[in-house]
Parts: C-alpha cells; structure tokens; sequence
C-alpha cells in the first residue's frame, strides 16, 4: 500500500549543486524547516556512491518521516527503501520501471505540456513534475516556461498530483497553488539561503496563504 504523502514542498537535492556544503546537512535543516518530500538528485555520481548518499539520506528522512525520492534511478530507489522514483522523459521507461518497484513505490515522471502529462497520467504514474513554470538558472534548458496560465490550463485537465516546478520561490508560490498544483518542487529557493531551515519555513507559510486563498474561493 502507497504511503499518504503531503505534496506541499518538495527539496530537490541536487549533489552537483551543493557546493561546498554537506547535503545530508542541507536536506536535515529544510527537513526540521518543514519540506514534505525530498528528491536525491546526483547526476555524475557512481553507482555505489549514490546508493551510499541515498542510504544515508533514506536513514535521516525515516526519523522524520519525510518521505525520499531517488531522481532517474530505479534500482537504487529499490535498494536504498526509497519511498519512489522521479524519471525524466529520457529516463528508463514508466512501465519498467513499474515492472522493478511493483505497485507499493511512487513513480513520478517530469514532464512540460499536456500531451506528455496525460501519457504520463495513462500510463500509471503517481504523480509529474510540471515544468518550468517560470525561468531557471538551476537547471539547463531549452523549455519554454508555462506561465501561471499553462500551469493553470494542464493541471485543471489531470486527475494525478501536480508538483511545479522551475523558477518557484517564496513571492510566487502562492499564485502556483492558486493555479492548480499540489505543491512545488525547489532546488535554489532553499539551498541557496543562507538559512536553510527559515528559507523553508517561509516557503511553507507561502503554500499555507495559496491554499488559504483557493479555500476561500470555494
């Protein structure tokens, strides 16, 4: 049975992008900050030193019942107790990768218009990550942002959770929950604070005045 998760704010923590700071320091101080989820991302490390990183990282996020996602890689997900998978449009297809974690992990898939959302909603994903949203220095890429409109357009037409993403901070989170999504996914927006635990109590407090906003317009 598939753990109840809380979409609300998401870490995407990225090794390449850590710098000279300690990740498993980083994601424990938005972790007591109040993230809801964590994504391990490390593109250029091994094998077995990313299934080291997700161990270590699965141990600390367990204590705090914060659920983990391992970023592009199926079996370390698996071997670390991940509570899931995050793959690319490039990644190891939805369907194997089902196939290896079975029905009881997550598997979100990252996807930027509504064609690929809903072949990602046919095909049995959980959730996507919606992006970007707005522009980004984080990541490199080609993509057009969405706006507040294209965001709003795809997410009134899936039935699976939203995570945005790309470009999200503070000022605009609010106007990204009151466009449709269940929550976003940051890399700058905390580990880039000088703070890390505030960044992310500000990023929660942010959602908290969207949502209070879409309630009251019910």
């Amino acid at each position: 049975m598939k753990k109840k998760i809380d979409w609300s704010l998401c870490l995407v923590a990225d090794v390449d992008s850590a710098g000279n700071r300690d990740l498993l320091d980083i994601i424990g101080e938005a972790a007591a900050g109040g993230v809801t989820l964590v994504q391990l991302r490390a593109k250029k490390l091994s094998a077995a030193a990313f299934l080291n990183l997700g161990l270590k990282a699965a141990a600390l996020l367990r204590s705090k019942n914060i659920p983990l996602i391992i970023n592009d890689r199926p079996d370390i997900a698996l071997a670390c107790g991940a509570t899931g998978v995050h793959l690319g449009q490039e990644d190891l297809p939805l369907k194997a990768a089902r196939r290896l974690l079975g029905n009881a992990r997550l598997i979100g898939l990252s996807v930027s218009n509504l064609k690929e959302a809903r072949r990602a909603q046919q095909e049995g994903a959980d959730y996507v990550g919606l992006g970007p949203v707005f522009s980004t220095l984080t990541k490199d890429t080609s993509l057009t942002p969405l706006g507040l409109r294209g965001l709003k357009h795809i997410c009134s037409r899936l039935s699976l959770p939203v995570l945005a993403i790309g470009g999200l901070d503070r000022d605009n989170a609010p106007a990204v929950i009151r466009a449709g999504a269940d929550g976003i996914a940051v890399v700058s927006a905390i580990k880039a604070a000088e703070n890390v635990g505030r960044a992310a109590r500000e990023l929660r407090a942010a959602l908290v005045s969207g949502r209070q906003a879409v309630s009251e317009k019910k």
